[in-house]
């Protein structure tokens, strides 16, 4: 989940300037950019248990000791609950002390897989000093929701209070779920709407591919992306596949008006966060919301405001795709060179578009509720997911190998989609080969998943 923004500028003169400030999103392709976000669990070595923020080990201590590395500590109130770097990137807490890097906007996927390298390493360092590790799934796969600690933020308290009222789900999503996303650039209007359509339809095939989350207190839960699923039971005025991207005369105004709908969360203020949930954006912009009549937001408060929708895919000033569990270190990659070959590529961008600009908003919703219970099993259209997603990975590859971004040892970004590759041609994800591991050498002993999935 985003930081929060600073509110101290102008009062918002109306719709106009929303619609705008997205507009101030489209760029040429050469200023193109990859930024990839990647959250992790962090656990006690010698109990497995999830870290608190006090303490040591503790994240506060995590947070502190990657200081030597050159970040700068964001504080609110006495806690640092943010790191930050020049070069645009951050790392963040989600509320149950999921650790996030989110990444330094790049222009290849060779950087900022270097980037998830060099970033991990720094987080190892610091762990073993401290008796921690760290691991990547989709889900926490042994401890109850009692069991982890809630980030000393403001803004988590509010959301957690709202949230028990919208879904069953919400909690859960907030402490014990991870995953990694990739932010990517539009060029214009019409360029940013044919990506969303195209990340929108086709994010239940990362959501396959990537399903890494099929365990629950100890147990199998009946899914392979379980994250996935609790998206679904959450909220559902912020979240789902939002059919009206497919509609006639879908642009940045109609993404404006859904935001304006998207109930509050909170203000911001001198370092407060004032609890306005369930109330409406629109008001405010009127100058009536209440509790805080004739006071009218800024474009701060906007800021805010966007980063509390969460469905499949986000738009801001750029795209971000939300589907896919976090998951081993190999896979942090290849999420990222899914999506820029698929959408960086005028020629990939068209055939990812022919590929399904003919599934219907039903269908669409079908993919979405299967998938994260069957994966590349799911059946569409008289065959299966898979079959759809060895045709996703050819383009992506196409993609990257028309963008021809060399390293130094001559090779193209394609390579970093072998890991899915991989998974889609023999149609097992990471998540059915845990839980044959589960069910055979491993003897019902969830323990063994954070020995093969620390980082």
């Amino acid at each position: 989940m985003s930081a929060t923004s600073s509110s101290a500028d102008n009062a918002i003169a109306g719709k106009a300037e929303l619609i705008a400030d997205l507009e101030t999103g489209n760029k040429p392709p050469e200023a193109w950019r990859i930024g990839t976000e990647h959250e992790k669990f962090v656990f006690d070595l010698s109990t497995l248990r999830p870290i608190p923020y006090d303490g040591r080990p503790g994240i506060g201590a995590l947070l502190g000791g990657l200081e030597r590395f050159g970040w700068e500590p964001v504080r609110e109130g006495a806690n640092t609950i943010a790191l930050k770097r020049g070069d645009g990137s951050s790392v963040s807490l989600e509320p149950g002390g999921q650790f996030e890097l989110s990444g330094a906007p790049l222009e290849t996927l060779h950087q900022t897989c270097a980037e998830v390298g060099e970033h991990l390493t720094q987080v190892k360092e610091v762990c073993a000093e401290l008796g921690a590790g760290v691991m990547g799934v989709g889900f926490n796969p042994k401890w109850r929701r009692e069991d982890v600690s809630w980030m000393p933020k403001g803004r988590y308290k509010i959301m957690r209070e709202y949230m028990q009222k919208k879904g069953n789900l919400g909690h859960d999503m907030m402490l014990r779920t991870c995953t990694v996303q990739v932010n990517l650039d539009y060029q214009s209007e019409a360029d940013m709407v044919k990506k969303m359509r195209v990340a929108v339809a086709l994010q239940p095939i990362a959501t396959a591919l990537f399903a890494d989350s099929p365990f629950t207190e100890g147990k199998p839960n009946g899914y392979l992306s379980y994250r996935s699923h609790i998206w679904t039971d959450t909220d559902p005025d912020r979240c789902g596949m939002l059919p009206f991207i497919f509609e006639d005369g879908f642009g940045f105004e109609r993404w404006v008006d859904y935001i304006l709908d998207v109930p509050m969360y909170f203000i911001y203020r001198d370092g407060v966060y004032n609890d306005v949930s369930g109330l409406s954006f629109r008001d405010y912009m009127a100058g009536k919301l209440p509790g805080h009549e004739g006071e009218l937001p800024t474009m701060g408060d906007w800021t805010d405001h966007m980063t509390t929708a969460f469905p499949e895919v986000r738009l801001k000033k750029y795209i971000e795709m939300r589907g896919a569990d976090a998951g081993p270190w190999r896979n942090l990659c290849a999420l990222p060179a899914l999506w820029v070959g698929l959408l960086y590529d005028t020629t990939a961008l068209d055939a990812a578009w022919d590929l399904c600009k003919d599934w219907t908003a039903e269908e669409r919703e079908q993919l979405r509720d299967d998938a994260p219970r069957l994966g590349l099993k799911t059946p569409f259209r008289g065959g299966t997911l898979q079959d759809i997603a060895k045709q996703t990975i050819h383009i992506a590859r196409s993609g990257l190998q028309a963008r021809g971004r060399l390293n130094g040892r001559g090779n193209d970004e394609s390579g970093f989609l072998d890991v899915i590759t991989e998974i889609a041609e023999s149609g097992i994800t990471e998540a059915e080969k845990e839980l044959a591991l589960y069910h055979g050498e491993w003897g019902g002993n969830i323990d063994r998943l954070f020995e093969m999935r620390a980082y």
